[in-house]
C-alpha cells in the first residue's frame, strides 16, 4: 500500500508541475487557465488519493476522499467561470498570427 500511495504521490505532483510549466511557457490567459485547471485537478485528487491511502481505512481518510470530490467538482467549475468572465468582459484569445509581447 505504501508504494501504490508513493506512486500516486509522485504522479500527481508531477501533474502539478507541468501545471505550473504550462503557467509559465502558454501564450495568453485562455491557454495558462486551461492547463492549470486539468493539471491542478488532476494533481491534487492524486495526492489526496495517495495521502489516503496512506492513512488506511479509517475516518480521516473519509474526509481526504470527500475533499477530493469537492476539489473535482470545484476547480472545473471555476476554472469554466474564470473563462466565461475574461471572455465577457473582452479579453480576446491569442491567435497564432499575433506577436507574443
Amino acid at each position: 500500500m505504501i508504494l501504490a500511495a508513493n506512486v500516486l504521490l509522485v504522479i500527481g505532483l508531477m501533474f502539478i508541475m507541468l501545471g505550473v510549466l504550462g503557467i509559465l511557457r502558454l501564450p495568453d490567459f485562455y491557454t495558462r487557465l486551461h492547463a492549470m485547471g486539468k493539471c491542478d485537478t488532476l494533481g491534487v485528487a492524486l495526492v489526496l488519493i495517495a495521502l489516503a491511502i496512506h492513512e488506511g481505512v479509517s475516518l480521516y481518510s473519509l474526509k481526504i476522499v470527500l475533499i477530493s470530490v469537492c476539489i473535482g467538482l470545484a476547480n472545473p467549475t471555476a476554472t469554466h467561470a474564470l473563462g466565461r468572465a475574461a471572455y465577457r468582459s473582452g479579453l480576446m484569445p491569442w491567435r497564432g498570427d499575433e506577436e507574443r509581447s
